[in-house]
C-alpha cells in the first residue's frame, strides 16, 4: 500500500474558497468543516511547503499551514515543514564548538593569529548560509572536534543577486581579485545562482580556486530549463553553460535534491566536468531547494572536500 500524507485546514465559517499546496499545485477539497488534501507521500525525507489561500472575493495569499506548528526559515520567509520518520538532523548541530571570531565578513577559528596562513572557504550568500544553514557552527564544530582542518571562511554578501550571480563577468573578476587573508588553499562555495557564479569565475579565471562545493546549481539549459525563460538573465546563463571552457581540473563536489527542477542540469554539468578531466561528483539528496537541505549535505560531502583540499 502506498503511504499517504493528509493535510487538513479547519474553516468552519466558510471564509475560504479554496486552498492549494505548493510545491505540487494540489487543490484541497471541502470536507468536514474545513479543507482536506490526501496525496501520495513524496520521495523525500522532509518537505517544506506553503499553502495558497483563495477567498470568495477573488484575492489570494500565500502562507504557512495553520495546523502545523513546525517551521523552517528561508531566504523568502518561513515555510511549514513535514519531517518523515527517517529524517535525522546533522549530529554536528549539537556537538561542542568554539564559535570563533568574525572580522568584517571573514570568520576565523578560535586562537587564529591575524597573519596565520590558512585555507579559505569563499562563500557566496555567506550571511544567509550562516543564518539559515549554520555554516560557521558546522565549521566550528568540525575544527573543535578535529574532523575538519583549521580554515577561515569569507562570507560574501550578494548585493543585487540575480544580476551579479548570473554568469556576470564583473562578478567573476571581483572574485579573482578578492583581497583576503593569506591562504594555503581557496575553496569556492555557493548555492543555486551562487553555485553558477562560482563555476563561471573558475571558468574565466582557472587559478582562482583549488576546489569547488556547488549546491543545487542553476546551470540552465534550453533542454531542461525552459520554465526559467522569464528570468531576465536566462540567455546569459544558457550561453555560459553551453560554451564554458574548463581547463584546470580541480575537485568539484556538487549536491542537489533528486526531486529538484535543477537535478537534470546538475547531472549534465557533472558529466561535462568529468569529460574535461575533473574529479567531479554529484550527491543527490532526499530534499528540495532550501537551506536546510544544503545544511544537511555539509557532512559528509563538504567535510570530505575540505579534508582533501586543505591538507
Amino acid at each position: 500500500m502506498t503511504a499517504t500524507v493528509i493535510f487538513h485546514v479547519p474553516d468552519p465559517e466558510g471564509r475560504l474558497a479554496g486552498i492549494r499546496l505548493h510545491p505540487g499545485g494540489y487543490d484541497f477539497r471541502r470536507d468536514n468543516g474545513g479543507w482536506t488534501l490526501v496525496i501520495d507521500r513524496p520521495p523525500l525525507s522532509r518537505l517544506e511547503y506553503l499553502l495558497e489561500f483563495r477567498y470568495p472575493d477573488g484575492h489570494e495569499e500565500m502562507g504557512t499551514d495553520p495546523g502545523n506548528p513546525r517551521r523552517a526559515d528561508g531566504a523568502f520567509g518561513p515555510k511549514s515543514v513535514l519531517e518523515f520518520p527517517e529524517y535525522v538532523p546533522p549530529a554536528w548541530l549539537n556537538a561542542p564548538a568554539d564559535p570563533g571570531t568574525m572580522d568584517g565578513d571573514v570568520w576565523s577559528p578560535a586562537g587564529t593569529a591575524s597573519g596565520e596562513p590558512l585555507p579559505l572557504l569563499i562563500v557566496h550568500d555567506g550571511p544567509e548560509y550562516d543564518a539559515l544553514a549554520s555554516l560557521t557552527r558546522y565549521l566550528a564544530a568540525g575544527i573543535t572536534g578535529g574532523w575538519l582542518p583549521r580554515l577561515r571562511a569569507a562570507l560574501l554578501r550578494p548585493g543585487p543577486r540575480d544580476r551579479w550571480y548570473s554568469a556576470n563577468p564583473r562578478c567573476a573578476t571581483a572574485l579573482a581579485r578578492l583581497d583576503v587573508p593569506a591562504t594555503t588553499a581557496r575553496i569556492g562555495m555557493g548555492t543555486s545562482l551562487g553555485a553558477l557564479a562560482m563555476l563561471h569565475a573558475h571558468s574565466r579565471y582557472p587559478s582562482t580556486f583549488d576546489a569547488l562545493f556547488l549546491q543545487s546549481g542553476s546551470f540552465f539549459t534550453t533542454q531542461f530549463d525552459a520554465q526559467e525563460e522569464r528570468f531576465p538573465y536566462y540567455q546569459r546563463v544558457v550561453r555560459f553553460v553551453a560554451t564554458a571552457q574548463f581547463k584546470n581540473p580541480i575537485p568539484v563536489t556538487l549536491t542537489c535534491g533528486r526531486c529538484e527542477e535543477n537535478i537534470e542540469n546538475n547531472r549534465l554539468m557533472t558529466r561535462t566536468l568529468q569529460a574535461h578531466g575533473y574529479p567531479a561528483t554529484l550527491h543527490e539528496g532526499r530534499d528540495m531547494h532550501n537551506y536546510t537541505a544544503w545544511r544537511d549535505a555539509f557532512d559528509p560531502h563538504l567535510t570530505r572536500l575540505l579534508q582533501q583540499s586543505c591538507g
